[in-house]
């Protein structure tokens, strides 16, 4: 099992909630924290943007990747949502069992 760290920014805590609750239910996602407080500047359609938004931090496996994938643009307000996935080099043992179990689907 890979364990996947995946962030995600929203443009304000009910979002944020909302999609983290989502993620969480449909085993899409072991536990997300969201991180207030984030300010985003980037280039969006040739302007320059700044944003106060709020940041998702999304734990799942590679294995679970691809449906989490597929199923976050259904749920986020933006044209383009962020969702940048990096691998953990390593984790707690029983904390990582646990990720594998909390996302592993229903079946």
């Amino acid at each position: 099992m890979t364990a996947l760290l995946c962030l995600c920014t929203c443009p304000d805590t009910a979002t944020g909630e909302r999609i983290a609750t989502t993620l969480v239910e449909e085993q899409l996602a072991a536990c997300v924290n969201l991180l207030p407080g984030v300010v985003s500047i980037y280039r969006w359609q040739g302007r320059l943007q700044r944003d106060a938004e709020v940041l998702l931090l999304i734990k799942t496996t590679r294995e679970r990747y691809p449906a989490l994938q597929a199923r976050l643009p259904l749920l986020h307000p933006y044209e383009l949502p962020e969702l940048l996935a990096v691998e953990a080099a390593d984790g707690l043992p029983a904390y990582l069992d646990w990720l594998a179990a909390a996302t592993r689907p229903v079946e």
